[in-house]
């Protein structure tokens, strides 16, 4: 009869049975990532923007975007020299498009990351308190939510002046009431559960029991909102850099569309002046939806049925 040695009578503690958990949860989420078809096509479509964005100084010199150092006539149609054509100040389109991705992607990322960073504080504490915080906090979601977003979002934008810094402020600051609405209902679902209420009974303090327990179980869908929250902020910064509330000092898909609108490119018959930013737009926006689609998805498989 063998004796039991000191290994086999350790147990693994607490944390490491957790940590174990989250990397076999990592795992199996890529793997069934990988799966997705149109999930890998939205990420491969997002990563060659990424990636057109990151090397747009070595694809095209900043001099390209200088108005003084154009040499080439204006509204020339695409050919070998300018494939995407030129604009009405003869800079390449195609340079204008490539530089244009650094603003609208850095724009539409920053302008998440602050709205969901807000939607899901005020989502969680206005489900997690039930006094006069958690109503005022609903109340304060459902005034934004009443109001148009588009004008609300022009309005801040003038207020603030024309910058970068100040579009995403505005875009993040107007965009994060759905996001509440939408971990609020998760939170309240994840307050009835009966391990918060052992935390409670343990003495557990509300940010304990807010970080702990109930931020882990709404992250997933926060995860899945952001995907589809980035496309809305890129058209947001589209339209409001089309209403010439952009930053003057940089270019984005936005402010092409804007510059070539002003330059009568359609009076001119310049149709590549506006479809190739509207083009870049469009594919953006579609690989966000299809990346958290495949997500929501992965955690959600009752979607798959619907």
């Amino acid at each position: 009869m063998s004796v039991p040695t000191d290994d086999s009578r350790k147990i693994a503690s607490p944390r490491a049975i957790t940590r174990t958990r989250r990397r076999a949860s990592r795992r199996l989420f890529l793997t069934s990532f990988r799966s997705s078809r149109s999930g890998m096509f939205g990420l491969t479509l997002l990563a060659i923007f990424a990636l057109v964005a990151i090397l747009a100084p070595l694809i095209f010199p900043r001099s390209a975007l200088d108005v003084t150092q154009a040499t080439a006539a204006p509204f020339l149609p695409p050919s070998f020299e300018f494939p995407l054509g030129t604009d009405d100040s003869g800079r390449s389109v195609l340079a204008l498009v490539v530089w244009g991705a650094r603003i609208s992607l850095v724009v539409g990322l920053a302008a998440t990351v602050l709205s969901m960073f807000i939607g899901t504080a005020v989502g969680i504490t206005s489900g997690h308190f039930r006094g006069w915080l958690g109503a005022g906090l609903d109340r304060l979601t459902d005034w934004f939510l009443v109001i148009p977003y588009l004008p609300l979002a022009i309005v801040l934008a003038t207020v603030l002046g024309r910058s970068l810094l100040n579009i995403i402020i505005v875009i993040g600051v107007t965009s994060w009431p759905s996001t509440a609405r939408i971990i609020r209902a998760q939170t309240l679902s994840v307050e009835g559960r009966p391990y918060l209420e052992r935390a409670k009974a343990l003495g557990g303090s509300n940010f304990h029991q807010m970080t702990k327990h109930v931020l882990p179980n709404v992250m997933p869908l926060v995860l899945a909102n952001t995907t589809l929250a980035v496309s809305i902020s890129i058209l947001s910064e589209t339209t409001l850099s089309f209403l010439g509330l952009g930053s003057p000092d940089d270019v984005s898909w936005g402010s092409i569309l804007e510059e070539g609108f002003a330059a009568g490119a359609i009076s001119q018959g310049a149709w590549w002046y506006l479809a190739a930013p509207g083009i870049c737009v469009v594919l953006v926006v579609l690989a966000f939806n299809l990346i958290g689609r495949a997500i929501e998805n992965i955690l959600d498989p009752r979607l798959e049925l619907s």
